[in-house]
């Protein structure tokens, strides 16, 4: 739930309730021969089901396919960094290679044929240098 203002309710000057403005009489209650009853508070609507509300929580919008997407792509670039200076160095991790793929194997959209390719390649480089260590992947 989201609260969009703070602002308070104004302040009401309770020290001068009790003076009498002129000569009149004081304030005083009628008094009714039997207790008024009391009606019983008026029927609320009828509430939302349960399962509409939790469907309404599980659509993803667009925002959030957005940040997923971003925050898969900067994890790939992130290892890719790493996997260059781990080659620069003259060693490869066999860790870091299988994080590459299942990053890649989530990044699959199938909606821009460019950055398919380019994480095609990518695999591809990828699954050679696991063969190197002796580990065939299927593909």
């Amino acid at each position: 739930m989201r609260i969009d203002g703070t602002s308070r309710t104004p302040r009401t000057d309770y020290a001068g309730m009790g003076r009498r403005v002129g000569g009149g009489e004081a304030f005083m209650p009628e008094v009714e021969a039997a207790p008024a009853r009391i009606t019983g508070a008026p029927a609320t609507a009828p509430t939302a089901s349960l399962d509409a509300l939790l469907a309404l929580q599980a659509v993803d919008d667009a925002l959030m396919a957005r940040r997923k997407a971003l925050r898969r792509s900067t994890q790939i670039l992130d290892t890719l960094d790493e996997l260059k200076a781990d080659l620069l160095a003259g060693r490869v991790s066999e860790g870091r290679l299988n994080l590459l793929l299942a990053l890649i194997g989530q990044a699959r959209e199938r909606n821009e044929p460019a950055l398919d390719e380019a994480l095609d390649a990518i695999e591809l480089r990828a699954r050679v240098e696991l063969a190197k260590f002796g580990r065939f992947t299927a593909a």
